[in-house]
């Protein structure tokens, strides 16, 4: 095979057929991933101040979280700071952190009392969001952000600068 007929098979839709090996761009699926997770934590995070009676300290009163009017603030600048960390890619594995425990309390809080009082179809329905979140959260844990984050960016200079014979 040619260098064309190679280009020609390793791009379009034969990427999508079963079995095909080729190379695999995992930056920009990384890149889709982090923008999901970061605008959704940004948003929530950010609504928490804007709506606080429904999302932020009447809400955390609502649900029995101890001390929501340090709580509420608390989580929202968590989800803002972590959100913008992950659309930046920067930090990317540090900030799912407080993410993943930010999501556990929701579904401990507010998920498995739902279970409880309405059953497991709508729970499950309830939680998507939350095990969504999670989940992106993890794949960004174990990958972190990808070639196209700031982090890998960074990562990409500072090797270089180490080589002999490049400038720094």
């Amino acid at each position: 095979m040619d260098h064309a007929q190679e280009h020609q098979a390793h791009s379009g839709l034969y990427r999508l057929m079963p079995g095909h090996q080729g190379p695999v761009d995992n930056g920009s699926a990384l890149a889709i991933v982090r923008w999901m997770v970061g605008c959704v934590f940004l948003a929530e995070g950010i609504q928490k101040f804007l709506f606080a009676d429904a999302l932020g300290v009447g809400r955390f009163m609502k649900i029995g979280i101890p001390a929501p009017e340090v709580m509420a603030p608390f989580v929202g600048v968590v989800e803002i700071v972590c959100g913008i960390l992950l659309l930046l890619g920067l930090c990317t594995r540090l900030a799912t952190i407080p993410l993943i425990i930010d999501m556990l309390v929701a579904i401990a809080s507010t998920k498995i009392p739902f279970l409880i009082t309405k059953g497991f179809w709508p729970a499950v329905h309830e939680a998507r969001t939350d095990w969504s979140m999670i989940l992106g959260c993890l794949a960004l844990l174990l990958a972190g952000g990808g070639r196209l984050a700031l982090d890998g960016i960074l990562q990409r200079r500072a090797e270089a600068r180490r080589r002999p014979g490049t400038r720094t």
